[in-house]
């Protein structure tokens, strides 16, 4: 039977096997607007209701059992649970006798210590409770830094969920001008317009583009702010980086890495280990906590050093005899910066990884080269695009897939079938989601997929 004929069959066995977590859902929107506390955790026609996770599965209200290959959208690289993890929170929490304490405490200087040792670049840093407020401090450094206020973002980019940088994340290609030149598109209602015109979009992976636009704007451009692997699955190429990290030098525009999600999963030292090169400030998150909200900035001691408190008074100092006003230093605070248990269970992950990171890289590397060869078998034209334990499948005919553009001619509609039978199948990711692997997942868990793959696409084609 053709592909058309059969694109309602996910979808059907995905309803009947979650009726609690529709359920549920109709019950949330009495709570909740769209019945979601967080837009990302939505997907239509509802999304599934879990109730517990172990190791590499996940567990919903209806009883159904999943490998988990969302992960928290990466965060999870030792899986649910990981007992490591466990025990560092525990023995935190027993030895301090407290939560929180509000203060400097020794985790944060250990930690520090384990960063700076993985990502060289990171001179100076401080932690965040998100990779959104990691990225909004790094820009705030870049604007005290160079006097200038605007930045620089590639399309399809994503760095948090803020005005400067909500934009032309995913938009509508007839709204978002040439390829080589795009326009900046507002991805959220209550942006103000202002961030459109201070936020230049930049085409990825075009270097001769990339260079035109940053020399038409270099007088104004604080930094450039991009993901080294878009989306955590389209790599730059080694040329591209190269350029890009030449022509911001002699710009004197700064150079960000967001790798909220690269971080640890192209190796322990993110992608610029990778490709060698030397940022001016770094972003990290999501896996760099183990599961738990933690988010850290990082770069060249000169720029980072515009933070500290000693430096002269800031907004909290209520002194009259003060010679410098607050906003003779840059501000930067929270109360969960630095939270002792987070720091505790990130140091066990970073600990984890050290003896076990091959072993995901390994279990990734198979995964990926199954699906490819099951696609391959039937004919399907896809590519599985990713480095390290981080991956999409991407169903196109095209033979390169380089940047926002290209993904758009992809075949999202058999994705999303595709993705539907494999959840009724037990093989969790959200509908056109990423996959990432885990510590936790094993040779059976990779063998069960597969077989989940080829009863799928059996159907489908």
């Amino acid at each position: 039977m053709a592909i058309s004929e059969r694109k309602s069959i996910g979808l059907r066995r995905f309803m009947e096997k979650t009726p609690r977590s529709l359920e549920l859902y109709k019950k949330t929107l009495d709570v909740m607007p769209g019945g979601a506390t967080a837009n990302i955790k939505f997907f239509s026609p509802y999304p599934i209701a879990m109730e517990k996770g172990r190791g590499s599965y996940l567990y919903d209200i209806d009883g159904n059992e999943y490998i988990d290959y969302l992960l928290s959208y990466g965060a999870l690289i030792l899986g649910h649970g990981h007992p490591d993890i466990i025990e560092a929170v525990h023995v935190q929490l027993e030895e301090s006798g407290t939560y929180l304490f509000g203060a400097p405490h020794r985790l944060e200087m250990e930690m520090g210590e384990k960063v700076k040792q993985l990502y060289p670049s990171m001179e100076r840093l401080r932690y965040t409770n998100s990779g959104t407020e990691a990225t909004l401090l790094a820009i705030r450094l870049a604007y005290a830094y160079t006097g200038k206020n605007k930045i620089a973002k590639f399309e399809g980019h994503y760095h948090g969920g803020y005005d400067q940088v909500l934009v032309s994340v995913n938009p509508p290609v007839h709204e978002a001008g040439s390829e080589r030149h795009p326009h900046p598109v507002a991805e959220s209602k209550g942006v103000d317009p202002y961030h459109e015109k201070h936020t230049i979009i930049l085409p990825f992976n075009d270097l001769d583009a990339t260079y035109d636009i940053l020399k038409k704007n270099q007088h104004d451009l604080a930094a450039v702010i991009i993901e080294p692997v878009q989306g955590g699955f389209i790599p730059a190429t080694q040329s591209f980086m190269d350029g890009l990290k030449k022509m911001t030098e002699e710009m004197g525009i700064l150079l960000i890495f967001d790798e909220v999600k690269t971080c640890f999963r192209m190796g322990l030292g993110g992608a610029q280990a990778y490709y060698q090169i030397t940022p001016d400030l770094t972003t990290l998150g999501k896996a760099v906590g183990g599961g738990y909200p933690i988010g850290i900035t990082g770069g060249r001691r000169d720029i980072m050093e515009l933070s500290a408190p000693t430096a002269s008074a800031d907004v909290f100092d209520v002194s009259k005899s003060r010679h410098s006003s607050a906003k003779d230093v840059l501000f930067h605070s929270g109360t969960y910066n630095g939270h002792p248990a987070i720091l505790a269970a990130g140091l066990a992950t970073i600990q984890v990884l050290e003896r076990e990171i091959w072993h995901i890289q390994d279990m990734a590397a198979k995964l990926k080269a199954g699906i490819a060869k099951l696609f391959s078998e039937r004919g399907v034209g896809m590519q599985v695009l990713g480095l390290g334990s981080i991956f999409n499948i991407i169903i196109t005919e095209q033979e390169s897939i380089s940047n926002y553009r290209d993904l758009q001619k992809a075949d999202f509609a058999l994705r999303r079938e595709l993705d539907f039978l494999l959840l009724a199948e037990g093989i969790y990711t959200k509908p056109l989601n990423r996959y990432s692997i885990s510590a936790a997942h094993g040779e059976k868990e990779i063998s069960r997929t597969l077989e989940a793959f080829e009863g799928a696409l059996g159907k489908l084609c």
